[in-house]
């Protein structure tokens, strides 16, 4: 699975970075709700005055979805043959 990050400033001017955020097909089922909930993480952080200054979506996804969910979302491949 690929992964982006955002950096931009927050209400006060500080510089902020969200890593680990997942690349998705728009056919994919975990689009829509990657999208609302990235939107909402990314307004909250932004009216933070005392923000940190890295974050990671992935472990905000952890926390903010349903494991079952969770785990479709990155499940990682079987590799045959240790490949």
């Amino acid at each position: 699975m690929l992964f982006k990050s955002l950096e931009f400033k927050n209400v006060v001017g500080q510089k902020v970075k969200v890593v680990d955020i997942p690349v998705l097909e728009e056919e994919s089922p975990y689009y829509f709700m990657i999208q609302v909930r990235l939107q909402t993480f990314i307004t909250s952080i932004y009216q933070e005055r005392n923000a940190k200054k890295f974050y990671s979506f992935k472990d905000y996804l952890k926390r903010a979805i349903k494991w079952p969910d969770y785990e479709q979302l990155f499940k990682s491949a079987e590799l045959k043959n240790n490949a």
